[in-house]
């Protein structure tokens, strides 16, 4: 016998103000279960067949996504979820999408959807109350996917800028103990060039020499150049007692010296100062060089910075602010510029010209480019090629983002926009589905296709321009 009365259902928030009659009718149907703190009531897969009204206690749903559970929902007697859970009518879910726990002790009834019929003939009213408790589900579970891949996708985001700031920043902290211990020896070559009695104004000329090969550029020579040349200046600065010509001809090589300069160098010193003059140089030169790569880290670090806050706007606000796509684009790679050096992966843009702004929510519209880059990258084998194609016109700015990898198959292309579905092992994607690109899309009015065959994966997506009021 069910040990449930008609004046518990009436405290539950969706039978509220139903008549007793029907309560009853609801008794006589349904089974009456107990768990316990902890209990696992349903579990991914699980058929569901029932629709269950809590009578005491709370119960949590986690979302298997690829196996991993992520806290979603709390169905309890309240006005949000009306106490009620499982399968509603007319809904289409047929097996459970993850695990449900008991929250305390959770005393429940059951009632088997193939009662629902009849129930609907019975009281039309508590079906649509029910619809009511399921769609607000609904949206309470699409605006939690939502926040849970916004998190995913930030975390990743924030994992790739750490990788790409890591680079740079340890290049400085190298390059800054490599200066520190150049300036001291600077300091002891200085000392043996007056011992020398070499004259400042000879020391200030090379000085010269060194600034004119740096406002010249470093060399950029071919393999076999570079070799040719290390190899004529070793010979050189070998014959001449130096003894290490091999380490510091590829500074000279790269700094523009040739035999010729140390020749010059010689004649005008003489033999005896020559050998310290080419130590002061070479610690000259290596500084410089040292300087300049300080300066690409710094800048690169700049760099990122920049491309960080032009691209991560998310929430910052509902309103529409104009974009520049192609920017917008270039930063989506620069962010995720590591993954594709790790797989060598061959860039090719092809832009078109004279793009105007795009009136979107920025930082919506970078995750759309966040995750199609990514899944392209994720697609590709090392030395893949990626090609991120733009047409413009009066109406659309069009990105084609083409990637030469195995391809979608044909039996999993037409599901690949549905919630929660994906073809990466779990952590290896960015958090933001497929569907979610999709949301966004049409948010700003646009569209998003797909096309795939072995060898090219090609997604477009087509922004339109707002329709400007034309002159009465």
């Amino acid at each position: 016998m069910n040990p449930v009365t008609v004046e518990e259902l009436k405290k539950v928030n969706a039978l509220n103000n139903i008549p007793e009659e029907h309560l009853r009718w609801l008794l006589e149907r349904s089974e009456y279960t107990e768990h316990e703190d902890g209990d696992l009531i349903f579990k991914t897969g699980q058929q569901i067949d029932v629709m269950w009204f809590i009578l005491e206690g709370k119960v949590s749903f986690y979302m298997d996504i690829k196996g991993r559970l992520v806290y979603y929902f709390t169905f309890e007697n309240d006005v949000a979820t009306g106490g009620v859970g499982g399968l509603l009518p007319y809904s289409r879910m047929k097996n459970s999408p993850g695990c449900s726990y008991a929250v305390g002790k959770v005393r429940e009834i059951s009632l088997h959807k193939k009662y629902f019929q009849e129930l609907e003939q019975l009281n039309p009213d508590l079906i649509q109350r029910l619809i009511g408790f399921m769609t607000e589900r609904a949206r309470s579970f699409a605006t939690t996917q939502l926040q849970h891949e916004k998190v995913s996708a930030l975390g990743k985001l924030a994992a790739g800028i750490a990788h790409e700031l890591n680079n740079p920043a340890a290049a400085i902290n190298r390059i800054a103990a490599e200066l520190n211990n150049k300036q001291k020896r600077n300091f002891e070559l200085t000392g043996k060039l007056l011992q020398q009695n070499i004259a400042a104004g000879y020391i200030q000329s090379i000085r010269e020499k060194i600034d004119e090969k740096k406002s010249s550029g470093f060399q950029k020579l071919s393999a076999l150049q570079r070799i040719d040349a290390e190899d004529e200046i070793t010979s050189w600065l070998e014959q001449n007692g130096f003894s290490e010509c091999r380490r510091y001809a590829e500074t000279f090589t790269e700094a523009g010296f040739s035999k010729e300069d140390f020749e010059s160098i010689r004649g005008n010193a003489g033999s005896d100062a020559f050998i310290d003059i080419l130590y002061w140089i070479e610690n000259a030169v290596s500084s410089q060089r040292l300087i300049q790569d300080l300066d690409d880290a710094a800048c690169r670090i700049s760099n990122l910075v920049g491309a960080i806050k032009s691209h991560v706007q998310m929430d910052r606000t509902n309103d529409l602010k104009p974009t520049n796509v192609h920017r917008d684009i270039d930063n989506t790679l620069t962010l995720l510029g590591y993954k594709l050096r790790e797989k060598k992966i061959r860039v090719t843009k092809n832009f078109c010209n004279d793009l105007r702004d795009v009136p979107a929510y920025v930082g919506e519209l970078n995750q759309v480019w966040t995750n199609l880059i990514d899944n392209a990258i994720y697609a590709l084998p090392k030395d893949g090629e990626l090609t991120i194609k733009t047409e413009c016109d009066a109406n659309n700015v069009t990105v084609h983002i083409v990637d030469n990898g195995t391809g979608i198959p044909k039996d999993i292309l037409s599901r690949i926009f549905d919630p929660f579905f994906t073809t990466k092992e779990v952590g290896q994607g960015t958090g933001i589905g497929l569907d979610l690109v999709s949301r966004i899309v049409k948010r700003h009015n646009g569209e998003i296709k797909v096309n795939s065959v072995p060898g090219k994966t090609e997604f477009i997506v087509c922004i339109p321009f707002p329709k400007t009021k034309s002159s009465t």
